[in-house]
């Protein structure tokens, strides 16, 4: 604890620099608002907004962005000459020592170096009485649109210290306005007709509270359904809204007055489809020299047609012969560009008639082949070093239905704790803008849920990184969106082929399994030496283990030193093993973040999959663990489950807090074990970032081993995130969670099985705090977790180790979730 006293007193020196620094004498330095609303306090974010004015913003209570700025001055000089002037010992020291030449370089670095502070902070907020009228303003209106007529609104300045004030704002809002009698008069028969037959969807019933939001929403209501019903010159400018309020200002009489057109409207149908599938601006004036009809639908190319009017077709949703709607012409537009075929896809309309439309739809080609070259430096607890590269190719409308061909090949090179080593792979990837199933099952999801349909298929060898694994993966996917915030994806195959190509070099990458060997051979026979720890004997230590697991004397003679012996037999088998998974899946996922800068959002992600079912039904091979074999490999069956949830508030001034919890189990049947690659494991920079990658876990078990996995997962984390200085921003976090052992295997530790509900007690707890430098491109992270409760602990587990030398620095990319 003592080790950490160093932040706090930074903690200290910082607020107990002076903010009112660069406060003159008679202004105020704004340190809080306080918003009364019928006498009660509010802080809503919706009312904050309102306020013109707001207290520099603080992070843990400080302001530190105010306390930046004040280490500049905002009077400094602004050019050399001018810097020599107010500093002439320092200009002339080395105008004399050196040139004037260097004078003026190291002047423009201090103007340069006091800019930057002033920039990257933020100057101090001084109360300005005419932005507190102006406030009083705006609240006087926005209680005034939800309702509140007579509402009354004040202000008072308060000093509270030297240099520093406080506004109050109170607001009495008085009785609000319902809405009483509500009328429409549309000119138009033609309008009048649609909007009667949808007059239950309006925003404005009577009985209901006045709201100006209520008003737009049903303006913006109408023009859609009209313009969705053929209307295609329909807009808002058609639309008013008559409010009299003269007898009794708490009832509101609503006339809705829709006008109609000097030519009057009429529903619009589309008669002429044209796709310019090569559309260029520079050859906009150009000859089509190539021209199909499909179903009604003219397609144009300036050379060959590259495109299938039958597949390209399916991303359009606007019809010959149908009423124009703007939600099929968005659908179309999104549709279009969602095929990634395209640099642009723009629709157009001209009128043919009062009641025709000729639809013009502007595709742009992105160019059909990219290559693509990415490299990383990168470092782990289980790779030191680590430089990759990776080339890509990408081939776009590779069979003329606007598919997308990947292929890319990627290598690197590293230093791991056995040596140097290397990773080769390729993986190809073809991905179709519908479903491609037999049977006409692509006819049970829509065009409008974006179907896609993706195989693929990979290839990775690694050299001195645990076993030196092969990897090889082939699958079918299927994926839709069933609205804007739910999307479903099906892994209706996902096999994988894993073959450990270096078992003898277990016990080196392993060398806790093969210290324990150690202390179990004293114990079996004190006469007996242990083979040495190298490859080369990596036969005769396996041989050792086996006669010490039959060996029914020794285990009733030392039951803790054969338990532990049948323990790494066990993790043995199931590391060294091959194994085949052949995976369906299938995941759903809610997102209702509305867009990038939404920070107020909530996250949900379900997978569940099964692994064997189908090929176990049908091998009728077992190997001598009585596992079911095809071509002699294991295959891995099992059932697992995902649970992910985060949650985003956004608390203003820019922070956000974050939380995000994890479930996950995986069990086994027909004795299969659970693959390496399958299992959970606890640790690193977007998990428990208190104790590093496959550290902790499972269960209250002492740490040691390599690779420590699970079968059963629960993560939770919370993550306070806010400004510190321009684009540099800091979190404090506080992760809990742990791994735990549910196949039931008598062989394993009783520490690192889950034992009902009382097992949550043994999860381990980390906190920290972190700097996030955003490039806009991606975050920098660093994250450094102290370990404030260690399960594996006999005694005093909590903060028994919460300094700097037991902390773990964490290096990421972007946020942890």
């Amino acid at each position: 604890m003592k080790k950490l006293s160093f932040f706090f007193l930074l903690v200290v020196l910082f607020s107990s620099c002076s903010t009112i620094k660069h406060v003159k004498e008679n202004e105020l330095l704004l340190t809080k608002n306080t918003v009364f609303i019928d006498s009660t306090k509010n802080t809503s974010e919706n009312i904050t907004e309102l306020l013109l004015q707001r207290p520099n913003a603080k992070a843990l209570g400080i302001p530190l962005s105010l306390h930046f700025y004040n280490l500049g001055n905002p009077n400094g000089s602004k050019t050399p000459s001018e810097w020599g002037k107010n500093h002439p010992k320092k200009y002339n020291f080395f105008k004399n020592v050196f040139s004037e030449k260097q004078s003026i370089s190291v002047a423009k670095t201090f103007i340069g170096f006091n800019n930057w502070l002033l920039k990257s902070g933020q100057a101090p907020i001084i109360i300005n009485d005419r932005k507190t009228k102006r406030t009083v303003g705006n609240l006087q209106a926005y209680f005034q649109n939800e309702g509140y007529f007579r509402a009354k609104v004040s202000s008072k300045k308060d000093t509270i210290s030297n240099k520093k004030g406080a506004i109050s704002y109170n607001i009495l809002k008085g009785e609000p306005s319902i809405l009483d009698s509500i009328n429409t008069n549309i000119s138009s028969s033609t309008l009048d007709y649609i909007y009667q037959k949808e007059k239950d969807k309006s925003f404005l019933k009577t009985g209901k509270q006045y709201k100006v939001e209520n008003f737009i929403k049903e303006a913006n209501r109408t023009v859609k359904l009209f313009r969705n019903k053929g209307i295609y010159h329909f807009n808002e400018n058609y639309i008013s809204f008559e409010i009299d309020t003269l007898n009794n200002y708490q009832k509101t009489n609503v006339d809705i007055e829709i006008s109609d057109r000097v030519v009057p409207f009429q529903i619009q149908k589309i008669k002429k489809i044209n796709i310019y599938t090569d559309y260029t601006y520079n050859k906009r004036n150009d000859i089509h020299n190539d021209s199909v009809n499909y179903n009604g639908v003219n397609f144009f190319a300036h050379g060959k047609l590259k495109y299938n009017p039958k597949y390209l077709s399916q991303s359009v949703f606007i019809k010959p012969n149908s009423v124009y709607s703007d939600s099929l012409r968005n659908l179309t537009r999104t549709h279009l560009r969602d095929l990634k075929n395209f640099k642009s896809a723009s629709i157009k309309y001209s009128e043919i008639s009062s009641n025709e439309l000729e639809a013009n739809i502007f595709l742009t080609p992105i160019e059909k082949y990219t290559l693509g070259i990415d490299s990383e430096l990168s470092r782990s607890n289980i790779r030191n070093f680590d430089v990759s590269l990776k080339f890509s190719l990408t081939n776009r409308n590779t069979f003329k239905g606007t598919e997308i061909f990947k292929l890319s090949t990627f290598g690197s090179y590293f230093n791991s704790n056995n040596g140097p080593g290397w990773e080769v792979g390729t993986d190809v990837s073809l991905e179709v803008p519908r479903f491609m199933a037999p049977f006409g099952f692509h006819t049970l999801v829509p065009k409008s849920m974006f179907p896609k349909t993706k195989f693929y298929a990979g290839l990775g060898i690694q050299k001195n990184i645990g076993l030196d694994r092969q990897n090889i993966s082939l699958g079918i996917e299927y994926k839709w969106r069933y609205n804007k915030r739910k999307s479903i994806q099906l892994e209706l195959f996902n096999a994988q082929y894993i073959r450990n190509l270096n078992v003898d070099n277990y016990f080196s990458v392993y060398s806790s399994e093969y210290n324990k060997l150690i202390d179990i051979a004293a114990s079996f026979d004190p006469n007996f030496t242990l083979p040495s720890n190298t490859s080369g004997n990596s036969n005769d230590i396996l041989q050792f283990i086996k006669n010490v697991s039959t060996n029914t004397a020794f285990a009733t003679s030392n039951p803790t030193e054969y338990r532990n012996n049948i323990n790494i037999l066990n993790r043995y088998n199931i590391i060294t093993s091959d194994f085949l998974i052949p995976e369906i899946a299938y995941s759903f996922t809610y997102n209702n973040q509305e867009n990038i800068k939404d920070h107020s959002f909530s996250f949900f992600k379900l997978r569940i999959a099964n692994s064997g079912n189908v090929m176990g039904l049908l091998s009728k091979q077992k190997n001598s663990l009585d596992q079911k074999t095809v071509l002699k490999i294991p295959i891995a069956q099992y059932f697992k489950t995902d649970i992910e949830y985060k949650k985003y508030w956004n608390l203003g001034n820019n922070t956000v807090l974050a939380h995000r919890t994890f479930l996950g189990a995986i069990i086994t049947y027909n004795k299969s074990d659970v693959p390496f690659s399958r299992s959970y494991f606890a640790g690193g920079s977007n998990d428990i970032r208190a104790w590093r990658t496959y550290d902790l876990g499972p269960g209250t078990r002492q740490p040691g081993l390599e690779y420590n996995i699970g079968s059963l997962k629960f993560l939770t984390s919370f993550e306070y995130r806010f400004d510190v200085l321009g684009s540099l921003k800091g979190a404090l976090f506080t992760d809990a969670g742990n791994i735990w052992d549910i196949t039931n295997s008598s062989f394993i530790d009783d520490d690192a099985k889950f034992d009902s509900a009382k097992s949550l007690t043994d999860m381990a707890v980390g906190a920290g705090f972190g700097l996030r430098y955003d490039f806009k491109f991606l975050i920098a992270r660093l994250d450094l977790g102290f370990k404030v409760h260690e399960p594996y602990l006999t005694n005093d587990r909590w903060f028994k180790n919460f300094n700097f030398s037991s902390s773990v620095l964490n290096i990421g990319i972007n946020y942890p979730f």
